[in-house]
């Protein structure tokens, strides 16, 4: 469980990653020395995995969208494994869920237009082995996005 004090600390540093640690420190008043101890024990333990830029993916030249629903023809080791190795290497998954339900897999992929999308599909998706279906809904409207915790 994550103390009062890491709480304060976490969900500063998700609101502004770039705060010194005299900002932080006087954020969530406590003393400077205490605060770098406490965000460096943060990094050590994993809590905090890294630190990164919010790019915002319109402007960035990531028009589309979409989110796949993949299920496999079974999941044996081979297949799951294979599968899990590459989608992790592809730039344009941003997330990947083993899920229940339909899909075995739900991923948010984001690319440039819809003849990328159609590449990524046909180019990568659809040559995996094991896969039975790939289902795509393709998002319209970011309604909310966040990565931030609810501290």
């Amino acid at each position: 469980m994550i103390e009062e004090q890491d709480s304060r600390i976490l969900a500063h540093l998700q609101r502004d990653g770039r705060a010194t640690n005299q900002q932080l420190a006087d954020e969530v008043g406590m003393s400077t020395s205490a605060c770098w101890r406490r965000v460096r024990a943060l990094e050590e333990s994993g809590v905090i995995q890294g630190y990164a830029a919010l790019v915002a993916r319109e402007q960035a030249g990531f028009a589309m969208s979409a989110i796949l629903h993949v299920s496999l023809e079974r999941h044996d080791a081979k297949f799951v494994d294979e599968f899990v190795a590459r989608v992790t290497k592809r730039r344009e998954v941003l997330e990947c869920f083993a899920t229940t339900g339909d899909a075995d897999y739900h991923l948010r992929v984001v690319v440039q237009d819809m003849a990328a999308y159609n590449r990524f599909l046909d180019e990568f998706m659809f040559r995996i082995p094991g896969i039975r279906y790939v289902r795509s809904n393709v998002v319209l409207k970011e309604i909310k996005t966040s990565v931030a915790l609810p501290f």
